[in-house]
């Protein structure tokens, strides 16, 4: 590996930890507004973080790096890893008394809009903490945004190549300069927030409550401000909004900005957009019907409870209005379901993301044709684009890579005493990036609290994996990577 872009990839951690170290300031004046003595904490954070930020700036300047893949994967790796560490620090020296462990999973469930908590108690937990993480929620929402459309494609990491920027799935440009693109997410993206929050205000929330629950939920995090989750305002008005908000934003960025700025309604006819809310529609219809049968719950009511839960787990938010793992045994296997299936590419939602099943499915009836027909070609199509092979290979091997880190982490977690039910539901809502698992310790009404350090380091390893798509973090811990 290269020295040189060492030097560059620190450089740009240390801008990173300059933006942090700035916006640590907020939750320092939310806490000294409420009266909070965390305050200090965030204030001596802030400036710490940005006294070794501005070192580390003036020592590695130089010029621009040379743009590589292989400084891509470095890069993107150092700036996820310095965000997780300073995101914790503040967690861990605040009065919650957490130690580091428990403070960088909560900083790394944040980041990768997870929402995964350790933290017992959020209803009295100091208001300039909830904000911080929900703070982190939505800047690591705007990070993912990012690199979906404009790192990982060329990376052509899991088969996302596919995706490019230029193209977004429509066959037009939406803007001619990645710049003109960026600032037309950051606008859309804050619009959506302002929109959420205000909506969450007309509805009842109070003005702090609204401010966290819209960031965490336009970043698709779910982390709240009660341990009740979203049920503890059981207001319909309320989960209907937060469904609303929840679905669009799985969406993918680049379609929307086509849709809101170009007014481009064909623009939703990605395919990926239709499979996705054709399968939110199809498991939250057949929850509604359980739940009503089964349980002898008001149709209305059911249908409410099923839409807002199925498309928490599905847009990888986490909220919850209840436990729906008390429903019933086809509730709990629908929601397993929903946490490896996730929202679409280019979104701030987790999972194997909606496009990489359009493709499988189209590969498995591609080769079903050719035992058909041995000598007829037929292509594998994503709408009207043709899906190369090497793409359908890069989808392939994240399928399986995917598969066998569940299926290694499920055997550590059950070596290291945990039932069937925890260690596995618990490994793939890290890894998908969606929050709560199954059983009662981290179900929709448990938490993450009771688990040792070994195993938190371990699921926020597979938090990070998961939002990075997986091969991104595992090419660098190859030899080859760091070879000459």
């Amino acid at each position: 590996m290269n020295a040189n872009l060492i030097r560059h990839a620190v450089h740009l951690a240390a801008i990173l930890g300059l933006y942090l170290s700035g916006a640590m300031l907020i939750p320092a004046f939310v806490d000294l507004y409420y009266g909070h003595p965390d305050w200090q904490v965030f204030a001596v954070t802030a400036f710490m973080t940005g006294a070794i930020s501005s070192t580390t700036f003036m020592a590695t300047r130089s010029g621009p790096p040379p743009f590589s893949k292989k400084f891509g994967f470095l890069v993107v790796n150092v700036l996820w890893l310095v965000f997780s560490i300073v995101g914790a620090i503040p967690l861990w020296l605040s009065s919650v008394n957490l130690d580091f462990a428990q403070a960088f999973f909560e900083s790394v469930s944040a980041v990768t809009t997870t929402g995964s908590t350790v933290i017992v108690g959020l209803d009295d937990a100091p208001p300039g903490l909830l904000l911080w993480r929900s703070l982190l929620s939505w800047l690591g929402g705007i990070g993912i945004v990012v690199l979906g459309l404009f790192i990982i494609p060329y990376l052509r990491v899991g088969g996302m190549s596919f995706f490019k920027m230029e193209s977004s799935d429509t066959g037009d440009k939406p803007f001619a300069r990645l710049a003109s693109f960026g600032r037309a997410f950051l606008v859309i993206y804050v619009s959506i927030t302002l929109l959420c929050a205000i909506s969450y205000g007309v509805l009842g929330m109070s003005r702090f409550d609204a401010v966290n629950h819209a960031m965490t939920t336009v970043a698709t995090g779910g982390f709240s401000t009660h341990d009740a989750s979203f049920g503890y305002f059981a207001s319909i008005p309320l989960f209907w909004a937060s469904t609303f908000f929840m679905a669009l934003c799985s969406l993918p960025f680049s379609i929307l900005i086509v849709l809101f700025v170009r007014g481009r309604l064909d623009a939703l006819r990605d395919p990926q957009i239709i499979v996705f809310l054709g399968y939110l529609t199809a498991f939250s219809v057949a929850v509604a019907t359980y739940h009503r049968l089964a349980n002898g719950v008001e149709f209305h009511l059911a249908l409410t409870h099923a839409f807002f839960n199925v498309t928490s787990l599905l847009s990888t938010t986490g909220y919850a209005s209840e436990d729906y793992s008390l429903w019933g045994p086809f509730v709990v296997m629908v929601a397993f379901i929903c946490t490896f299936i996730g929202g679409c590419s280019g979104s701030t939602a987790g999972g194997m993301k909606a496009y990489r099943f359009v493709v499988l499915f189209n590969a498995i009836r591609s080769a079903l044709n050719k035992l058909v027909y041995p000598n007829a070609i037929y292509a594998v199509r994503y709408g009207k684009n043709t899906v190369d092979a090497d793409v359908q290979r890069a989808i392939l091997l994240f399928f399986i890579t995917y598969i066998l880190l569940w299926v290694f982490g499920s055997l550590v977690m059950g070596a290291l005493g945990y039932d069937f039910i925890t260690a596995v539901s618990s490994v793939i809502t890290c890894l998908s990036n969606v929050g709560p698992g199954l059983g009662s310790l981290v179900g929709p009404a448990g938490n993450f609290a009771t688990f040792e350090d070994a195993e938190l380091y371990l699921l926020s390893l597979l938090m990070l994996l998961g939002r990075l798509e997986v091969l991104t973090v595992l090419v660098v811990l190859t030899p080859v990577f760091w070879r000459q």
